[in-house]
């Protein structure tokens, strides 16, 4: 979509793509009732065309979860299915024991209370608690998924999240072009960073928070000069 729209609770969103026979996916913001698209949350509207997919971004405090999400959580507890883990939702979600790459009845991850996981939402409904898992259903392969050590875990606004899952992020950008470092971004509001040495780690924590309301030159400024002071 090459402008922006703004749209509000009860607008009716046009979702007519040239690939009338794709299915059509529908994100956090946004409800199809008696075969109509309509807004439920306020925010910007954005669309993938590769996809079909439409969802709306906006700026509230607590995080909605939606099916095919990353997050960042962390486990507050074991039971006989799976785990506990808080994602920053109205509800804890579920992380079956067995929704690991290459999980198996004896051959299971156990996860201390307190880890942080990175996971994939496949179920949300508002009938259910959000359910998680760490590997790709369609692949089998964990693709960056699963127990995240060591690092930082810091939060950030949902909108700032998004953000930072462009492939063409800013501020992630420039800080690639100078220093290593691992990441993770939950649109749950939460990113874990591993820079190896603290000093490192500090740097891309505070380059990441500073950078919410600076443009992509002012980024890349503000990435120059926190280096230029190690």
């Amino acid at each position: 979509m090459a402008d922006v729209k703004v749209v509000v609770p009860g607008d009716a969103i046009d979702t007519h793509t040239e690939e009338e026979e794709s299915v059509l996916r529908l994100g956090p913001g946004l409800i199809q009732q008696a075969g109509k698209v309509n807004a439920i949350a306020a925010g910007v509207l954005h669309a993938s065309s590769d996809t079909n997919h439409f969802w709306v971004v906006g700026n509230r405090r607590r995080y909605v979860p939606a099916e095919g999400e990353p997050v960042v959580g962390v486990v507050l507890g074991r039971h006989g299915e799976g785990y506990r883990v808080d994602i920053g939702s109205a509800h804890d979600a579920l992380l079956p024991l067995l929704a690991f790459e290459g999980a198996t009845r004896r051959n299971k991850p156990n996860l201390a209370v307190g880890a942080t996981v990175y996971a994939r939402v496949s179920v949300a409904n508002e009938m259910m608690d959000p359910e998680l898992e760490c590997f790709n259903s369609h692949t089998g392969k964990s693709e960056g998924y699963g127990e995240l050590t060591q690092g930082f875990t810091f939060k950030c606004s949902l909108g700032m999240a998004r953000r930072l899952l462009n492939a063409k992020a800013p501020v992630l950008n420039a800080l690639g072009d100078q220093v290593p470092f691992e990441a993770a971004v939950g649109v749950n509001g939460r990113v874990w960073i591993n820079a190896g040495a603290p000093e490192k780690t500090i740097l891309v924590v505070n380059a990441i928070k500073n950078s919410e309301y600076l443009d992509g030159k002012q980024s890349k400024q503000m990435v120059k000069e926190l280096l230029g002071k190690q």
